[in-house]
């Protein structure tokens, strides 16, 4: 990591507009917990599905699609990237400092606040809450490196990260058979059901699967957002 990297990138990313999103969809997650428990007392069956559908199918991709985009998307769009790229770093320490930024920003305003509403609405019982909140840092790092990648490689990163988080994930991904194994939703949902004490029919996706993919999606992702760096540095010099 490099701490220059890591500072800029912090001012960017916690400015006041994506701020406020870091706070207000973790504080409607914790809300909704809350009413629920309320309504309806202590129901694992609830819990599961509300964690899982909700917090890791929606709430999650969303705060990753504005932390994986907002390190690095700004700078692309207003060209100060070409100024960090003129810096003797090497590109690949660039793309982790950030990744690291956006998977830390994911953990605090997104895991944490998710093991939070399972224990309001289940406490420790099963391992439910400790157990969704491990899934959703593992989707977190997985949504964190493609958000990443496609802001640069597309200035239309949020609109084509809408998309997928949306229409893939939540939809195709949720349902359709096949495309289950390529859903980062489904990998940590596979690692969720292995450490609850609750069944978890949304969890379709062998823990033999999940692991591999999430690593080579990671990997890959990571690697390709250096090369692309690489050929946006060259193109800043000419």
């Amino acid at each position: 990591m490099n701490r220059t990297v890591v500072v800029l990138t912090l001012r960017v990313l916690l400015g006041r507009r994506r701020g406020l999103l870091f706070v207000a969809l973790p504080g409607l997650l914790l809300v909704l917990a809350g009413l629920l428990r309320w309504a309806g007392g202590v129901d694992h069956g609830v819990t599961t599905g509300f964690l899982g559908s909700f917090a890791i199918g929606t709430v999650l991709p969303l705060l990753a699609l504005v932390a994986g985009t907002g390190v690095v998307g700004p700078e692309i769009d207003d060209g100060s990237i070409v100024y960090l790229l003129a810096k003797p770093v090497p590109r690949w320490r660039i793309v982790v400092s950030k990744l690291v930024i956006a998977m830390g920003c994911v953990t605090v305003f997104g895991a944490l606040p998710i093991t939070v509403a399972g224990l309001i609405m289940s406490g420790t019982e099963r391992g439910i809450a400790l157990g969704f909140g491990v899934g959703a840092v593992i989707a977190g790092i997985g949504y964190c490196a493609v958000f990443l990648l496609l802001a640069v490689v597309s200035r239309n990163a949020v609109v084509l990260g809408l998309v997928y988080a949306l229409l893939w994930e939540s939809l195709v991904g949720g349902f359709v058979p096949g495309a289950q194994t390529l859903s980062i939703q489904q990998w940590a949902l596979s690692v969720t059901r292995f450490m609850i004490d609750v069944p978890l029919s949304s969890a379709t996706v062998s823990l033999a699967v999940a692991v591999p993919g999430l690593v080579l999606v990671t990997a890959l992702a990571t690697w390709y957002a250096g090369e692309r760096l690489r050929s946006l540095s060259l193109a800043g010099e000419e």
